[in-house]
């Protein structure tokens, strides 16, 4: 029951990843369509990236707490 708890915490990582692939591919469409407006975009992008990134991470705390202390 522990081990299923961990995997489901674990689960915010998938939801980042394609949280910041479609973010990429929009940001790369965006670059396309006005590249004078890049340095903008570039900034947002890093930006949306790193809160994605930072919810995988969380997910993954959290499934490392759940084996280790329950």
């Amino acid at each position: 029951m522990i081990a299923l708890g961990a995997a489901i915490a674990v689960l915010a990582g998938i939801g980042a990843g394609v949280g910041i692939g479609l973010a990429t591919a929009k940001a790369v469409d965006a670059i396309a369509r006005q590249p004078e407006a890049a340095s903008k975009i570039q900034s947002a992008l890093l930006i949306g990236c790193a809160m994605a990134e930072a919810t995988a991470i969380y997910g993954l705390v959290i499934g490392i707490m759940i084996i280790l202390f329950l």
